[in-house]
């Protein structure tokens, strides 16, 4: 319930305060945010089967956000920003889908 409630009060600070992103960092946000969910999703996962540890969640979601944004930067500093954001984009996206499949299989048994 914990989480739940620091999300309802996180969303409402955010619509309160409104904000901005500092332009340097705009083009690695989608992408942190991206590698945030796929760490979430592996979280509830994880929870579903019994074997989650908050310790290895917290590490996963902070490593997931510095290597997705620190592979976008080495793009954009070589040229390909935007074929390795697409990169990091369908891996990421693949893991997602595939937590997301174990986490339905889970709770419906389909």
């Amino acid at each position: 319930m914990i989480p739940v409630i620091a999300l309802v009060v996180g969303v409402v600070i955010g619509l309160i305060v409104g904000p901005t992103v500092p332009i340097w960092l705009e083009p690695y946000l989608p992408i942190a945010v991206v590698a945030a969910l796929d760490a979430v999703f592996g979280g509830v996962r994880a929870k579903l089967d019994g074997i989650f540890d908050d310790q290895q969640f917290v590490i996963s979601f902070i490593s997931n956000v510095l290597v997705a944004a620190l592979i976008v930067y080495l793009g954009d500093q070589l040229g390909v920003g935007g074929q390795l954001s697409t990169g990091v984009v369908v891996v990421l996206g693949v893991r997602i889908f595939g937590n997301v499949a174990a986490i339905r299989r889970h709770l419906f048994r389909a």
